[in-house]
């Protein structure tokens, strides 16, 4: 650390001008200033980051899964491309979906519920959405949602893994271009103002609505007033957010340098035009934006359906002569199974592009970005559709007490739910006891010296 004897500042120390204030960012000048404690006590400083991500319809495990185990483990062939990754990830073998396999996996990844029963669909709170109660209080975006189409898919093959207290689903955006205005765009007076007579009708909506509700409840029976009690709890939750985005509103949003990165000027989506459309560049731009809404502290939580279920798109230019949903019917035919890894390769190398992002960001402890972020990964099924040996890694967290173990075997069919127990437990997060099937955290990835 330098300057050591420089006055201390505090975390949120605000830079007062005319007209507003903007958050400074994570200064040395923060960080905890005595030899002894700055090393201990950095982490607490630097905010924790969580992110989950799904890549539906599984993977080869024949050609995914490592054969021996432990930190000094021999590469499979796949993860031959994140060779240079290899000290900063987990490969966790036996994880495991009670209601997951088939097509429904997509639905209870994030909850461990039983969510979709034929037609009913009651699901249960995520483990982002714990995470952002108590990690995205003080972002401008407690979460950010993300998939490759737009919306919730809610009833179908889901878009988002996010999923509220009430069980309902919180909608994914796909547009680069719209992400990057959301997050980083500074607006005019004319749009400001603009947003701010949205905000008093979204009042005046809210005042009478409960107005009316408050009235009908004095006539309805007592059922009827266990169902009104859950709508002013909706309702209050919709006024709580109303007040947040009201208040970040006169907060100026983080400049951000995008040189040598992706261009986010224009739409790109992949709605567009037929051959327009190139999910290489698509799958950096994404990346991008993720590793900048962590770096700006925009938001602390991200979940991103990066493949949706009986999807996963072709890729001719690769030599893939079939879409990567056919493929994973593959019959045990050998050029199938080849070509599944090939598509899983592709994945793991717009992931290597993206830890190399949170690499490349340095924090004021000498640290790295990657280094306070726990990203997992997994998926509905593993290979055969089936709902146990699931594609399951988890990256980063080192500054979070996560020891990394290179292969690690669990019990077969583990559930899922304790890799997310052990990155909330590591972020600071307290999920609640019990948390969905999990039996606690994995202890061999904690780090407790």
């Amino acid at each position: 650390m330098s300057k050591i004897n420089a006055p201390r500042l505090k975390r949120r120390t605000l830079l007062r001008g005319t007209g507003g204030a903007m958050a400074l960012p994570l200064l040395e000048a923060m960080l905890p200033k005595t030899s002894a404690a700055a090393e201990e006590d950095a982490a607490s400083v630097i905010p924790k980051r969580i992110g989950i991500f799904y890549f539906g319809t599984g993977m080869n495990m024949r050609q995914l899964e490592p054969v021996d185990e432990g930190r000094d483990y021999t590469l499979s062939p796949t993860l031959q491309v994140l060779a240079e990754q290899k000290d900063d990830f987990t490969v966790i073998s036996g994880t495991y979906l009670e209601h997951g396999g088939g097509h429904q996996g997509d639905y209870t990844f994030s909850t461990g519920v039983k969510a979709k029963d034929g037609s009913s669909i009651n699901n249960s709170v995520s483990m982002d959405q714990i995470a952002a109660e108590q990690l995205g209080r003080e972002t401008r975006f407690p979460s950010l949602q993300l998939c490759v189409q737009r919306g919730t898919g809610f009833g179908g093959n889901l878009r988002t893994l996010s999923w509220n207290r009430d069980g309902v689903p919180l909608a994914s955006e796909n547009d680069p271009h719209v992400l990057f205005n959301r997050l980083f765009k500074v607006d005019g007076p004319e749009e400001t103002e603009l947003r701010q007579k949205g905000f008093r009708q979204r009042r005046s909506i809210l005042d009478l609505v409960m107005e009316d509700a408050k009235q009908m409840e004095r006539t309805v029976g007592r059922q009827d007033r266990v169902k009104l009690d859950e709508y002013f709890s909706s309702v209050r939750e919709v006024e709580k957010q109303l007040e947040r985005d009201i208040d970040w509103n006169v907060k100026p949003k983080p400049n951000v340098d995008t040189s040598g990165i992706s261009d986010f000027s224009e739409s790109y989506t992949v709605n567009m035009p037929a051959g327009q459309f190139v999910y290489e560049k698509y799958a950096r731009m994404m990346y991008d934006l993720i590793a900048l809404a962590y770096e700006t502290d925009s938001s602390r939580v991200v979940s991103y359906v990066v493949r949706q279920e009986s999807s996963g798109g072709t890729f001719p230019e690769f030599g893939v002569s079939k879409g990567f949903h056919e493929l994973t019917h593959h019959g045990n035919d050998p050029k199938n199974l080849a070509e599944l890894a090939q598509v899983d390769r592709i994945y793991f190398s717009h992931w290597n592009y993206f830890i190399n992002r949170m690499k490349s960001f340095r924090q004021p402890d000498g640290s790295n970005l990657l280094d306070h972020t726990l990203l997992g990964f997994s998926s509905g099924m593993g290979i055969g559709h089936s709902k146990d040996r699931l594609p399951t890694c988890l990256f980063g967290g080192k500054a979070a007490g996560v020891a990394h173990q290179g292969h690690l075997r669990l019990p077969e069919q583990t559930p899922l739910s304790r890799v997310w127990h052990t990155m909330l437990d590591r972020a600071g997060v307290d999920p609640g006891d019990p948390f969905q099937d999990s039996s606690g955290v994995i202890g061999e990835l904690v780090d407790l010296a």
